[in-house]
């Protein structure tokens, strides 16, 4: 199994001005894909556990073997996340919230506004690289974040919605000010994709 970059819904400069198009394009060609090398570096390897899916090894890691765990816990995990990412992305305004997904978290964090406030602080409480994420525990809804790329695959939480919260994902436009990147990103948010992850 050789994995690629998934396809984009979107074109690099739809997400503007709140993702600008170079970040979007060295995102997308260069991290992601350079995840995606090194993934399928080091899957080759072995023959052990190469038609595995990489969600199962993720959430098995006791699957991969040692010599080559590290690299496919990392670059697996940069893949998997970066994937996931792009599709709860949208050209601003096309999507809005529906009322599934709203009941879910006003009943969670008791209205959208908090929510967003205790997701931003989460996400600026995360030091240094990682991700911020929306999970689903079982039936219950719950804010996570994550180191480096790890997943929520690895702690048997299932993603809903997560942010990239590598300086990559925004440094070009915003520089040091990941609150404003996390402010902004509600405006070009795939609403309709999160609710298929709620409810699948």
């Amino acid at each position: 199994m050789k994995y690629t970059l998934p396809n984009l819904t979107f074109t690099f400069s739809d997400l503007e001005p709140y993702i600008d198009t170079k970040t979007m394009e060295l995102h997308y060609l260069k991290h992601h894909q350079t995840y995606i090398d090194k993934l399928n570096e080091a899957l080759s390897q072995t023959q052990e556990i190469i038609n595995i899916p990489l969600e199962k090894l993720l959430t098995n890691t006791n699957l991969i073997p040692d010599a080559i765990k590290t690299k496919v816990i990392n670059n697996g995990g940069g893949h998997f996340n970066h994937s996931f990412y792009w599709s709860i992305l949208s050209p601003s305004n096309k999507y809005q919230i529906p009322s599934t997904v709203l009941q879910e978290i006003n009943s969670t964090f008791e209205s959208l506004e908090n929510f967003k406030k205790l997701f931003k602080e989460a996400g600026l409480g995360q030091f240094g690289s990682g991700w911020v994420w929306l999970v689903k525990n079982n039936s219950k809804l719950e804010i996570v974040t994550t180191p480096n790329q790890n997943t929520t695959l690895e702690i048997n939480k299932t993603p809903i919605l997560g942010i990239d919260l590598w300086e990559h994902a925004y440094y070009l436009k915003y520089q040091n000010r990941r609150g404003e990147y996390l402010d902004n990103i509600w405006n070009v948010i795939n609403w309709n994709q999160v609710e298929q992850n709620l409810l699948s």
